[in-house]
């Protein structure tokens, strides 16, 4: 087993992130420029993220379907905002078996144009609505900067597609998914995050308006973690798409979108990694509890090994996951940093010294703390810790978070706080896409969104002096 050597996030934040993953064993480099590998290690991250987002969309009343990942060229061009927004990355298809194709077709940035091409079928009365779908799939931009689960020319995701009667219905589910989604981040990730509408400059490409929820990473810098679009009738009217009223009108379909990627992994991994490597939430860990029994005779062993199975029998009972690393070519030492590496949430070492006293010592991953228990009743000690952790992770990042948030109202401040620790800047916008471009062009920092919870306060414009209505969140991002 290769050891990889961790920098410290203090000399390059860069590098320590691609060494946490490949210490991890989180995924790899592709063959295919800007492609990745996803280990088993990363993509059973994955799964527990889907499992949690699964089951939260189907209480929502969303259901799974699968649509092509090839889209007709001439799909993508009905929608003129749409094409132009993704015209630089999409990946187009013009040959197939051994000839050209009569069509062009487009791997697939997203789904919009297809599935809407699917509800002009599907939908005709008032009666049929409202449909809502949700697919898990692949997609591809041609990116040409890339960066490991943060920005892939292919990556994994679940892109949700609804069709509603009305202007407010279609609002009404573009927020309840951003609230899905904050959800999923603040209770399963551990991740702080704040929701907010995105400007004209910023939101989807097709869109009436977009919501995302924001994230701070650790080195201060924001990361879009999720976003949900309303779509109004843009596509509905480019895909012909009307449904009967209970009037006996015909009127065009309201639409919503929204999805989340693989790109949460890296969020995980920046949120909360330290030197040691990465350090994943108790609710998204497949194993949640490493055991390392610890012996040097083997008799020592057999006795230790008969604790360990009786204490992790009654780990099954309440479903916590666990892993026995037995392996005898590897020191005690080595096993502790080589599960501290992979983000396992917690530790417990047990040797004969500890049988006599009936205990474990147990090792929190988060704040490397070590405790004794008793082996009595360990299967519960084990659940209260792992909830522990789970909290205490996010309100460190919370603490991180509003440690490095501003207000700001000297424009002058800018260079200073994103050139130095970084963070959220709350700051006055007049809402001039011009300011807007300005900021971003001299300070490399964009407008993350307008906060949600952000209440009305009159001010300035950072940039222009011009009246503002309330304060919006600059930052450099991911």
């Amino acid at each position: 087993m290769a050891e990889v050597k961790i920098t410290k996030r203090s000399e390059d934040y860069s590098r320590w992130y691609t060494d946490v993953i490949a210490a991890a064993e989180l995924a790899d480099y592709a063959p295919v420029k800007g492609c990745m590998i996803i280990r088993p290690n990363g993509y059973a991250i994955w799964e527990k993220m889907q499992q949690a987002l699964d089951g939260m969309f189907k209480e929502t009343g969303h259901q799974n379907a699968y649509f092509p990942l090839f889209i007709p060229e001439s799909f993508l061009r009905k929608e003129a905002e749409h094409v132009e927004g993704f015209a630089p990355e999409v990946a187009v298809v013009t040959h197939g078996g051994g000839s050209k194709l009569e069509e062009p077709l487009v791997i697939r940035p997203t789904s919009e144009t297809i599935i809407w091409n699917s509800y002009r079928n599907w939908i005709q009365s008032y009666r049929d609505l409202p449909l809502l779908i949700n697919q898990w799939c692949n997609v591809v931009r041609w990116e040409m900067r890339t960066r490991l689960f943060l920005r892939t020319a292919e990556f994994l995701w679940q892109e949700g597609h609804t069709a509603h009667a009305t202007y407010e219905e279609a609002e009404e589910e573009t927020l309840r998914m951003l609230g899905v989604y904050r959800r999923f981040a603040e209770e399963f990730m551990a991740l702080p995050v704040i929701e907010g509408r995105k400007t004209e400059k910023e939101k989807f490409a097709g869109a009436d308006h977009t919501y995302s929820i924001e994230a701070m990473m650790g080195d201060a810098k924001a990361l879009q973690a999720g976003t949900s679009h309303h779509l109004a009738q843009n596509f509905a009217k480019a895909f012909d798409v009307t449904f009967q009223t209970e009037k006996g009108t015909r009127e065009y379909v309201y639409a919503t979108s929204w999805g989340l990627s693989t790109r949460m992994i890296g969020a995980l991994i920046m949120a909360h990694g330290d030197d040691n490597g990465i350090i994943i939430p108790p609710k998204l860990a497949t194993t949640q509890v490493v055991v390392v029994p610890i012996s040097r005779k083997p008799e020592e062993r057999q006795h230790v090994m008969r604790a360990v199975e009786k204490f992790t029998l009654a780990f099954k009972t309440v479903g916590i996951g666990f892993k026995v690393d037995d392996r005898e070519q590897y020191s005690p030492g080595f096993k502790f940093n080589d599960w501290e590496k992979r983000g396992v949430p917690l530790r417990i070492e047990v040797g004969p010294k500890d049988l006599d006293k009936n205990q474990v010592v147990l090792a929190r991953r988060d704040n490397r703390e070590k405790t004794s228990a008793s082996q009595d009743g360990l299967e519960r000690t084990v659940v209260d810790m792992l909830n522990a952790i789970q909290k205490s992770l996010y309100e460190r990042a919370l603490e991180f978070r509003e440690k490095h948030t501003y207000r700001v109202d000297d424009y002058g401040k800018f260079p200073e706080i994103l050139d130095g620790e970084g963070g959220f800047i709350w700051s006055h916008w007049c809402g001039s896409g011009e300011c807007e471009e300005r900021v971003k062009d001299e300070t490399k920092a964009t407008i993350r969104n307008i906060p949600r919870e952000s209440p009305a306060e009159e001010g300035k414009c950072i940039k222009c002096g011009s009246r503002s209505e309330r304060r919006v969140i600059f930052a450099r991002a991911y």
